[in-house]
């Protein structure tokens, strides 16, 4: 019986040390990952930062209509929900959801969602939430190809009136210890208005609608390409402490059984003496 013990212990030992080597060679390419493509979100930080900038100042002065300033008398709104492909992340895909899911207080009707993410359309899917577009398999340094789909899809929904407003929901990483989600207003263009605007900054005579829509989109680009570089950092932060916690609770459950072990073969040690002790005593 102990014999029999002892295998079932050694073979749940022997899986769970090759458990814990897929999660040490998952939190390793994570932390990979992450450093890479914390490095992208920095640079692109000052590159929206400054084309903010640059809009602002087009905002500030330019004196005609325009929906991409003004909305279009449409009160629907459309959510951009950011999430990943891929799993073992944590709780990092639901809590984009249920953020989302805290601000849609609403009829079905006032309300447009486009998912990226496998995992938020499985969600989605799971939760009968309809959406209106779709995109998986983003690379794992987003791209401005995969920004400029997305972005292209909701401004034609924006500019055909079909919805009044552009939000996008994600996981911001605000810094290397911490990130939250962000349920951030892209459409209409809407900046804190700043004393001491320079009209010479842009050329706002220039300026037509036409222009308007492609400085619009040119800025709604930055934006969603830097919101996905955002989530996939932390995405993979998430997964590098999911990881390594994995990890660690494989090292608790090997010490747990490892004592198991060296307790059962103690015991079944101390039991053969005994029976050797025993038979010796009946020889005499």
């Amino acid at each position: 019986m102990a014999g029999t013990g002892l295998i079932a212990i050694k073979r749940r030992i022997k899986s769970i040390i090759n458990t814990k080597k897929i999660t040490s060679a998952m939190g390793l390419v994570a932390t990979s990952k992450y450093k890479k493509i914390r490095e992208k979100v920095e640079v692109n930080n000052i590159y929206v930062d400054k084309l903010e900038e640059t809009v602002k100042q087009v905002k500030e002065n330019y004196e005609d209509d325009s929906i991409y300033l003004g909305g279009n008398n449409n009160s629907k709104k459309l959510y951009i929900v950011l999430t990943s492909d891929t799993g073992l992340c944590g709780g990092f895909n639901a809590s984009v959801v249920n953020e989302l899911l805290g601000r849609l207080k609403g009829n079905k009707e006032d309300y447009d969602i486009i998912v990226v993410g496998q995992k938020g359309r499985a969600i989605f899917k799971k939760l009968n939430i309809e959406t209106v577009a779709e995109y998986v398999e983003v690379s794992d340094v987003p791209s401005a190809k995969d920004a400029d789909e997305i972005i292209e899809h909701a401004l034609r929904m924006y500019s055909r009136e079909e919805i009044g407003e552009v939000h996008i929901v994600y996981k911001k990483l605000v810094s290397a210890l911490k990130n939250q989600v962000k349920i951030e207003k892209l459409l209409p263009l809407n900046f804190q208005s700043e004393e001491n605007t320079n009209k010479e900054y842009v050329d706002i005579e220039a300026i037509d609608e036409k222009s308007m829509y492609d400085i619009t989109s040119l800025f709604l680009k930055g934006k969603i390409l830097n919101s996905m570089l955002h989530s996939k950092a932390s995405e993979h932060r998430a997964r590098m402490e999911a990881m390594g916690a994995a990890t660690n609770n494989a090292n608790d459950m090997l010490d747990k059984l490892n004592l198991k072990y060296n307790r059962v073969r103690q015991s079944a040690i101390t039991q053969e003496i005994s029976e050797i002790v025993g038979g010796a005593e009946a020889q005499r």
